[in-house]
C-alpha cells in the first residue's frame, strides 16, 4: 500500500506477470530488474546444467544436487595434474589376479575406493610395477589370493631357481610301494633326464650314482646323496639301499638308484625273519627274483639312459636277466588321442632306453688295449639280439683315455667305461715320498705309474658323456616332470600286475 492507504496498482494484478515474463528474458550481465533480493533467490534455483526449473511456485521445489556423468568425470580427471587430489576414476589392477578377471574380453572392475594417501603417493614415487610382474605374481594364486595383502617377494620368489636337494627320497619303498613325496620336487617343463642305474650287490652302484650326480671324489662318503654302504653293512654282508632312491639336479636330471637285483642280503631276510609273501609268489628265491626283474622292466620303460655296473668281467647271467626283463617290459602306452593305431603299427613305435655297462673296480691290466677289445667283442655278441641301444653313443676313444688308439681300432664299439678303484691321492702321495731313495730325491716325487688315469679324470669324463646323451622321448607324447611322474606310477602298478611276470614266475615255480 502506498503512504496514503491506497493500494499500488499492478502489485498482485497485471503488473505481477508482466514483471516476471521479463524476469524471464535475458538480461546482460549485472542487471537486477526486481532487487536484489528476488536476485539471489531466483539463481539459488537454476539448475547445475543451465536449464531453467518451470514455471510455478517458487518455495515448493526443493534444491537437487546432481553429480557429473562417469564420461565427464573421466575427463575432467585426465587433465587434473598428478599432485592433485587423488583420481580414482581409472581402474586399478594392481590386487587383482588373473582367475578374477573373468572370461576374455570381459572388463577388468573397478577396484573400490580407497581413503588415505596411499595411491597418491604410489603414483608419485613411480612404485607401480610393470603387469609381466603381477602376472607372474598372481599366477597360480586363484582366489585364495588376498586383494590386500600382495607382496611383490612372492612374484620374485617364483623366478628363483629351483630348490637344490640335500639327500635322495624314496620313489618305491623296501615294501615295493610307491610314494608320492617326490612329486614337490618336480617342475612343469620337458627338458629332463632321467638316468637309473641296476647292478649286483656290491659292486657300487650308490658311489657311482652318487659321484654322477652331486658329489666329488673327494668328499667324505658320509656326504653322498646316496648313501654308500658302510664298513660294518659290508662286514655283515648286507646291502644299503632298499627299493629305489630318488634324486633330482638343479639341471634337472633325475638319477634313480635301486637296490640289488638278485641280493643274497634279501633273500636271507626273507628267509630268517618269514616275512610274509603275496600269494602268487610260492618260494622267497622266486619273490626276489620277481623283484629285481619288476625293478629293471621299470627302469627299462621310464629312463633315458640305465648303468649296468658291474666288478668284474663279466657274469653270463647278468646278460640272461637282462634278457629277460627286456622281454618282460611293458610296451609304450600309445597316444590317447590315436584312433587310427598308425603310429602304434610303426616299427620304431616302441621305446628302449640307451643302456651303459660301467666296469667298476677295473685292474691296471684291463686298460691294456688288447684287453679292452676282447671285452667290447664279448658285450656285442651276448648283446646281438637285443633292442635296447647298447652302442653307439659313448666311446672311451672320444675321452682320450687312450690317445694313441684310433676310431677304427674297435669294429663294434659298445657303450661300455672302465672306473679304477677308487684311491686316495694324499696317502699314495705321502707313501711315494716316504720310500723314496736318498740319493735320487726327485724319483720319489713323481708319480707312480697306474696305467690309466686318475680316478677324478675318468668320473669327470663318464659324467659329461652320459649327461650329454640324446634325450628321446619315452612316450608317444612329450612328458613333462610332473606328467613323468604319473606316467612312471602308472608304469610301476602295471608292472606289479603284469601278467608276463605272473606266468614267468609260475613257470620258475
Amino acid at each position: 500500500m502506498s503512504e496514503s492507504g491506497h493500494s499500488q496498482p499492478g502489485m498482485y494484478g497485471q503488473g505481477r506477470r508482466r514483471r516476471r515474463r521479463r524476469d524471464r528474458d535475458p538480461v546482460a550481465s549485472g542487471q537486477n530488474l526486481s532487487g536484489p533480493s528476488r536476485d539471489r533467490e531466483y539463481v539459488s534455483r537454476e539448475r547445475r546444467d543451465g536449464s531453467e526449473e518451470p514455471p510455478g511456485p517458487l518455495l515448493q521445489k526443493t534444491p537437487i544436487i546432481l553429480a557429473k556423468p562417469p564420461g565427464e568425470r573421466s575427463k575432467s580427471s585426465q587433465s587434473v595434474p598428478i599432485t592433485s587430489a587423488p583420481s580414482l576414476e581409472k581402474p586399478i589392477m594392481l590386487i587383482k589376479s588373473r582367475e578374477d578377471c573373468g572370461k576374455p574380453g570381459t572388463p577388468p572392475d573397478v577396484s573400490p575406493a580407497v581413503s588415505g594417501s596411499g595411491v597418491p603417493k604410489m603414483e608419485r614415487e613411480g612404485q607401480r610395477p610393470t603387469q609381466p610382474v603381477y602376472q607372474i605374481q598372481n599366477r597360480g594364486m586363484g582366489s585364495a589370493a588376498s586383494s590386500s595383502a600382495v607382496d611383490p617377494v612372492i612374484g620374485q620368489n617364483k623366478l628363483l631357481p629351483p630348490e637344490k636337494m640335500k639327500h635322495s627320497i624314496k620313489l618305491v619303498d623296501d615294501q615295493m610301494n610307491w610314494c608320492d613325496s617326490a612329486m614337490e620336487y618336480l617342475r612343469d617343463q620337458t627338458d629332463m633326464l632321467v638316468v637309473g642305474v641296476i647292478g649286483l650287490q656290491g659292486t657300487g652302484k650308490s658311489t657311482i650314482m652318487s659321484l654322477l650326480s652331486a658329489n666329488t671324489p673327494e668328499e667324505d662318503q658320509r656326504a653322498y646323496v646316496f648313501r654308500a654302504q658302510s664298513q660294518d653293512i659290508k662286514e655283515r654282508g648286507g646291502n644299503q639301499s632298499c627299493g629305489i632312491d630318488f634324486y633330482i639336479t638343479q639341471e634337472r636330471v633325475i638319477f634313480l638308484d635301486t637296490q640289488p637285483i638278485l641280493s643274497p642280503s634279501i633273500l636271507d631276510h626273507l628267509i630268517n625273519n618269514d616275512r610274509k609273501l603275496p600269494p602268487e609268489y610260492n618260494l622267497p628265491h622266486t619273490y626276489l627274483e620277481m623283484q629285481s626283474l619288476q625293478i629293471a622292466a621299470f627302469l627299462f620303460t621310464v629312463c633315458h639312459v640305465v648303468i649296468v655296473v658291474q666288478d668284474w668281467f663279466t657274469d653270463i647271467n647278468l646278460y640272461r636277466f637282462l634278457q629277460t626283463a627286456e622281454m618282460l617290459k611293458p610296451s609304450t602306452p600309445s597316444a590317447s588321442h590315436d584312433t587310427t593305431g598308425s603310429s602304434v603299427n610303426d616299427e620304431g613305435s616302441e621305446y628302449y632306453p640307451h643302456i651303459v655297462f660301467l666296469q667298476n673296480k677295473a685292474r691296471r691290466e684291463e686298460f691294456c688295449p688288447r684287453y679292452l677289445k676282447m671285452m667290447h667283442m664279448a658285450v656285442d655278441k651276448l648283446m646281438t639280439h637285443s633292442h635296447l641301444k647298447y652302442k653307439g653313443t659313448l666311446s672311451m676313444l672320444d675321452c682320450n683315455i687312450l690317445p694313441g688308439l684310433g676310431r677304427d681300432y674297435l669294429e663294434t664299439e659298445v657303450n661300455l667305461f672302465l672306473l679304477p678303484i677308487q684311491e686316495n691321492e694324499g696317502e699314495e702321495a705321502l707313501t711315494r715320498a716316504g720310500s723314496g731313495l736318498g740319493s735320487a730325491p726327485l724319483f720319489s716325487l713323481l708319480p707312480g705309474y697306474r696305467g690309466h688315469p686318475s680316478f677324478s679324470s675318468l668320473v669327470s669324463k663318464l659324467r659329461s658323456q652320459v649327461l650329454a646323451m640324446s634325450r628321446s622321448q619315452l612316450s608317444h607324447t612329450i612328458l613333462t616332470e610332473k606328467n613323468w611322474f604319473h606316467y612312471a606310477a602308472r608304469i610301476w602298478d602295471g608292472v606289479k600286475k603284469s601278467s608276463a611276470l605272473s606266468e614267468y614266475s609260475r613257470l620258475l615255480s
